[in-house]
């Protein structure tokens, strides 16, 4: 090999090197991870292998991945009961706002019961909690979203300390699966009836 053609070659491998530099898209990989791994106190709770844990829910289509944590057995009830698996199953594309079953509990078992027997009004609140496109953490920010219901909801925070509506803490964000990101939260979000 010629040294005029060693010279171009390392010329070459160096350009090849400093645009991605230049324009930002080598990132430090600690940051990259915080974007895309799950965040919150709850996620400790997730099993660490099988169908409930971030991989085996990651392979699964959304409500799918809900029924295989215990924490969402009440969600998942009440979207069996509103015939709305299929439908979130199928989707493509979405972020789901999952209430825990402490969430449930806080609203009074007499209404709650009212809701659940409800299908009209039990499927508007559940399609309240889908927005139809996946959602990063950083757009969590400041956002107003459009939902599967029709109106919209809000969010805010940063890191990872997120609210919706200003009520409803993120306990565990930026889950993955198959079909959605899922934001588990501790509280029933509520649209205007």
């Amino acid at each position: 090999m010629s040294v005029h053609h060693l010279r171009r070659t390392a010329v070459a491998v160096v350009a090849g090197l400093a645009l991605p530099v230049s324009l930002g898209l080598l990132a430090p990989m600690a940051h990259a991870g915080d974007m895309t791994e799950p965040f919150g106190p709850a996620c400790s709770t997730v099993p660490k292998d099988g169908a409930g844990s971030f991989s085996g829910m990651a392979d699964d289509p959304v409500a799918t991945a809900a029924s295989n944590n215990p924490a969402l057995s009440t969600l998942v009830s009440a979207v069996k009961k509103a015939g709305l698996v299929d439908t979130l199953n199928n989707a493509k594309d979405i972020t789901v706002f999952a209430p825990t079953n402490d969430a449930f509990a806080k609203i009074p078992k007499a209404d709650l019961d009212k809701v659940l027997n409800d299908k009209a009004q039990l499927t508007k609140i559940l399609t309240y909690h889908v927005v139809g496109e996946k959602l990063a953490p950083d757009q969590l920010t400041k956002g107003s979203f459009k939902t599967m219901e029709g109106s919209n909801l809000t969010t805010s925070g940063s890191g990872e300390s997120y609210k919706v509506n200003d009520s409803a803490k993120v306990v565990c964000g930026n889950v993955k699966t198959s079909n959605a990101t899922v934001y588990i939260i501790d509280s029933v979000l509520m649209p205007t009836m």
